[in-house]
């Protein structure tokens, strides 16, 4: 059977599950939060080093902000 493909009804005859059926995915594929492609396991959760710098830079710039309450003059952090 060296030339055998997986078989469409998951039974391969011998009674053992396929390698497909072993594997187990650790992050699921989801879009790229930059532009919706598939993300890819290198650049996970983008699709490309590409978008991961743009969203870097979207950080860096002040477009993405976690809010927080507002200081006022008096305000110290720290102490």
């Amino acid at each position: 059977m060296s030339g055998d493909r997986h078989d469409p009804a998951g039974d391969s005859g011998g009674g053992e599950p396929d390698a497909d059926d072993k594997l187990v995915h650790l992050r699921p594929r989801r879009p790229c939060p930059t532009c919706g492609k598939p993300s890819t396991r290198k650049a996970y959760p983008f699709c490309s080093a590409r978008c991961a710098d743009v969203d870097l830079n979207r950080w860096l710039s002040g477009q993405f902000v976690i809010p927080g309450r507002a200081l006022e003059d008096g305000d110290e952090e720290g102490a």
